[in-house]
C-alpha cells in the first residue's frame, strides 16, 4: 500500500473526487435548473441563501456563528474550502506518487530522479489527472440530466415518482 503506483493511484482518484463535489456544491450556490431534483426553486430564496450576518447567534449556534467576523465568513464557505483543501492535497498525493513511480523506474535507467516540480509538470501527471476529472465530471453531468426525467422511489435524488419533469426542488 505504500507503494509509489498505489499513492499516485490513489490520489489521482480523491482528487478528482474532490474537485468534482467541491465544483458541485460550489455551482448549485449560483446554477439552478428547472426540473432537477438537485436545484433550488427557479425563484424566491431558501433558508440556505439566507444572511448570517442578519440573524442575532443565539447560545446554540456554532462557534463560529456566535464569534462572528473572518471566523464567520470562513465557516459560512467551509464546505466548498474543505473539498477544495482536500483536492489540493490530493494533487500532491498523486505528484508524490507519480515521483516514487518515476523514480524506481530512473534508478533502472540510470537516469537522474525528477523531483516533484518536474512530475507536476509533466505530460504524464496532466494526462492522468485530466482522463479521472472528465470522467467525475461527465458523471455528474449523466446525474444531473437524468434526474430531470428519471425516478428513484426512495432517493433523496431523485424528484418524487408523481411529480412532473419540469418542477425544480423537493417540494
Amino acid at each position: 500500500m505504500g507503494t509509489g503506483h498505489f499513492i499516485e493511484a490513489l490520489g489521482e482518484n480523491w482528487e478528482s473526487e474532490c474537485l468534482q463535489m467541491g465544483a458541485y456544491v460550489l455551482l448549485t450556490v449560483v446554477l439552478r435548473q428547472k426540473g432537477s431534483p438537485e436545484s433550488k426553486p427557479l425563484e424566491g430564496q431558501e433558508a440556505v441563501d439566507e444572511d448570517p450576518w442578519d440573524w442575532p447567534a443565539g447560545p446554540q449556534a456554532p462557534w463560529p456563528v456566535r464569534r462572528g467576523g473572518v471566523w464567520l465568513t470562513v465557516y459560512a464557505h467551509s464546505l466548498t474550502i474543505a473539498l477544495f483543501l482536500l483536492f489540493l492535497g490530493s494533487v500532491v498525493r498523486h505528484a508524490v506518487g507519480g515521483v516514487r513511480v518515476s523514480h524506481a523506474d530512473q534508478l533502472v535507467h540510470g537516469q537522474a530522479p525528477t523531483s516533484l516540480v518536474g512530475s507536476l509538470g509533466s505530460s504524464t501527471f496532466w494526462c492522468e489527472s485530466w482522463q479521472n476529472w472528465q470522467s467525475a465530471f461527465l458523471s455528474l453531468a449523466v446525474m444531473i440530466v437524468l434526474s430531470v426525467f428519471l425516478r428513484q422511489r426512495g432517493s433523496l435524488e431523485s424528484k418524487p415518482v408523481h411529480h412532473r419533469h419540469g418542477e425544480t426542488g423537493r417540494a
